[in-house]
């Protein structure tokens, strides 16, 4: 679900609310539907703070004074002045609210006081946990390199007087010095995110969910064994790319990452990836769901031996395995146009669950048509190349044969297809080139279509909590859409191993971030589509308010407000459900001497 700003004019009077709407699936295709409208909320409705966390422990529960601005010293002084009302302006307006919203989050989850134990205070300049602070926040605000934070992002925001980091301190070289030294504290960072947010939301840990991307790289990567070229899910084969894998929960919230070589088959990481998830969270019986592009026997025996469990994809060539099945009529529903039944496994202790959906279908179907329909006309052509004695070779006609196949995989089974060379020529004829209908191929294509296999050696015998566990995996996928397009995680312009390591590291806090967000919303009934939230709270900005003034001693002097400016109705609204209380000033400063 997620936000849509509406507005509305009524009796003269222009009106300002939002609505929480969801995507649906309807006979007619995908369509919007509006859950509720959301508008001022009543005095005795409850916040977005007194929602959040409803099991918490009283120490662990957030406070919104974590996202009050520092304190810093003001001019002590009553003293009555005059101001110049010609001479009041505005001056450096910045960008406050994203930045407001993301450094609290990150102070909600503890990485401050976290990073502050985990990386010795040295000379620097700048402490480590604030320049982590800064790469993640920009990285959550606008995805963007080191070098557009130091030349642009930070000088935009309002991050230094948050932080209390001056904009001539931040730069590449300390922004890439910090990502060295966060690194080396991956693990910890983990299991005190994984910690953290159990704590927060009740997360349930039993059902872990697996799935592998790429990401590529601007650049030869000579400093990086890691960078190979393999499987691009970005369609750049061209580019030397790595594999991630990400292990997130049920409800898409990260629990741990592996960075893999470019060229690793997906089935290759999942033995290490389970070893390393029970190296930091122990061996428990946990339910472990895989696409099947993970899958393979030596994977599930691996699995079987660890008394680990498991609900994975499978090749859609087993369909055949359980071809009887699908003739059958107790199927069982689960959802609108998708149906379920179980069906026995290979092994003795695993079951099928076999599942058509009538999307999927028309959709198979449609498919089928055109490569059926491309394969024919192909036929076709090569016919009456043979018939004009175009094509005489055999061997030529093979080949063409099975180009023409490849081209139409899908549909390739649908003829079959005879080459032979005649006895006599037959007028310019030297070739017989003759193709039939397959009926096996067309009644087990009518019987597939829209089917699916999953497997698994869970003892549970409804297949409708079977599917819908598996069917959670699209939270993993929509996972790495997240940091991929929202924060934008590929290219890589990194080139060395150790720093494209602790990029991704930034992205993972990131995603951390925003998963934290989602989740907030959502005990706040506000969706779990952060990005119209993080983009109206960008619009609030923070500025100087400058007041030429006199004192009346006849002392000239020029007082700076750093105010923050006033939502407007629909902010209010958004702020009024998180229970977030917006800063309305956040120093002052005081300069002595002529206007």
């Amino acid at each position: 679900m997620f936000l849509r700003r509406c507005e509305r004019a009524k009796n003269g009077k222009k009106h300002t609310y939002w609505a929480l709407v969801e995507s649906i699936r309807t006979a007619q295709g995908s369509r919007q539907r509006v859950v509720a409208y959301l508008g001022e909320l009543k005095a005795g409705e409850r916040s977005g703070w007194a929602r959040l966390g409803p099991g918490l422990r009283e120490r662990d529960r957030p406070q919104p004074s974590l996202f009050d601005p520092p304190h810093y010293e003001e001019p002590d002084d009553d003293e009555t002045v005059q101001v110049w009302l010609k001479g009041i302006r505005l001056e450096r307006l910045r960008d406050f609210g994203d930045v407001w919203l993301a450094w609290g989050l990150w102070r909600l989850l503890g990485m401050d006081t976290l990073l502050s134990q985990l990386i010795d205070k040295g000379r620097e300049e700048v402490p480590w946990p604030s320049v982590a602070a800064i790469l993640t926040v920009a990285r959550f605000c606008e995805p963007a390199s080191e070098l557009y934070i130091e030349h642009t992002w930070y000088r935009r925001t309002a991050l230094e007087d948050l932080l209390g980091v001056a904009i001539e301190q931040v730069h590449t070289d300390r922004l890439y010095a910090g990502l060295d030294q966060l690194l080396p504290h991956k693990e910890a960072l983990e299991k005190h995110l994984k910690d953290r947010l159990g704590n927060l939301f009740d997360l349930n840990y039993d059902l872990l969910l697996y799935d592998v991307t790429s990401t590529y790289f601007e650049g030869e990567c000579a400093g990086n064994a890691q960078a190979q070229r393999g499987y691009s899910r970005d369609s750049r084969p061209d580019c030397k790319q790595v594999c991630i894998g990400l292990v997130v929960t049920d409800e898409g919230m990260p629990l741990g990452y592996e960075v893999f070589a470019g060229n690793k088959n997906d089935s290759k990481t999942v033995q290490e990836m389970v070893q390393i998830m029970e190296a930091k969270y122990g061996r428990a019986q946990r339910i472990w769901v895989m696409d099947r592009g993970m899958v393979s026997e030596a994977n599930l025996e691996f699995l079987r031996g660890r008394q680990g469990q498991y609900i994975v994809g499978t090749p859609k060539a087993q369909l055949r395995q359980v071809e009887r099945y699908l003739t059958e009529r107790n199927w069982q529903e689960v959802q609108a146009g998708v149906e379920v039944k179980l069906a026995p496994g290979p092994q003795g202790d695993e079951q099928f669950i076999l599942t058509r959906s009538a999307d999927r279908r028309a959709k198979e179907k449609a498919m089928h048509a055109r490569f059926v329909s491309r394969l024919e006309a192909g036929l076709q052509k090569l016919q009456a190349a043979a018939q004009a004695g175009r094509l005489r070779d055999e061997r030529l006609a093979q080949r063409r044969l099975g180009r023409l196949q490849a081209q139409n995989q899908r549909g390739s089974g649908a003829f079959d297809v005879t080459i032979g060379k005649l006895p006599q020529p037959q007028g310019k004829a030297h070739l017989d080139i003759a193709y039939a209908q397959n009926a096996r191929w067309h009644e087990w294509a009518a019987l597939s279509e829209g089917c699916y296999l999953l497997r698994t050696n869970l003892t549970e015998t409804d297949p409708a909590m079977l599917w819908k566990r598996y069917i959670q995996l699209t939270d993993a996928e929509w996972a790495f859409r997240i940091t991929k397009d929202e924060l934008r995680l590929r290219p890589i312009w990194h080139q060395h191993e150790q720093r494209v390591q602790a990029h991704i590291l930034v992205c993972f806090l990131a995603y951390v971030l925003w998963k934290t967000l989602a989740q907030w919303m959502k005990h706040s009934g506000l969706g779990d589509a952060p990005r119209t939230l993080v983009e109206e709270l960008a619009k609030i900005k923070s500025g100087d308010v400058v007041l030429p003034a006199r004192s009346p001693s006849g002392q000239a002097r020029l007082i700076r407000l750093r105010c923050v400016t006033e939502p407007d109705a629909a902010q209010k609204v958004l702020l009024n459900r998180l229970g977030l209380t917006l800063p309305r000033r956040l120093r002052r400063l005081d300069t002595i001497g002529p206007m």
